[in-house]
């Protein structure tokens, strides 16, 4: 019998992410060329990832650390709260989230990278998240 998934994406979902993953913004797009493929010291990522019921930009596994890139349309006080409301419910399934404003990526990208590599190797040394909740 095959085993149920514990956390099953929907099709409407999975086909949200692929259509954000064609509408990248540009520091999506450039935090992709720098991260895909392990290309920040052999981390691999992830991006447009379903972790239902929400979408993440970017997620590495290995660390389960997420990254948020946030444009404007997270700088309403409605987007802010939903931001957090989001961000606990994925802090209490064991991931990190870090989020950058577009703008302070784009002008700074090799200084984020390193923020994120830390984070990463900072969570590498930890012990390893509960293995009932895995990444689908």
């Amino acid at each position: 019998m095959e085993q149920e998934k514990r956390n099953p994406v929907s099709e409407r979902l999975r086909d949200f992410a692929k259509d954000q993953r064609i509408l990248a913004t540009r520091a999506e797009a450039l935090f992709w060329s720098q991260v895909r493929a392990g290309r920040l010291s052999g981390h691999k990522f992830k991006r447009q990832v379903p972790i239902t019921p929400y979408i993440v930009d970017f997620l590495c596994p290995s660390a389960r650390l997420i990254v948020e890139l946030d444009g404007e349309p997270h700088d309403t006080a409605e987007r802010r709260r939903r931001d957090a409301t989001r961000d606990a419910w994925l802090r209490s399934q064991t991931f990190e989230i870090m989020r950058f404003t577009n703008e302070a990526f784009l002008g700074n990208p090799l200084r984020a990278l390193d923020t994120v590599l830390a984070a990463i190797e900072q969570r590498s040394a930890m012990p390893p998240p509960n293995p009932e909740r895995p990444i689908r």
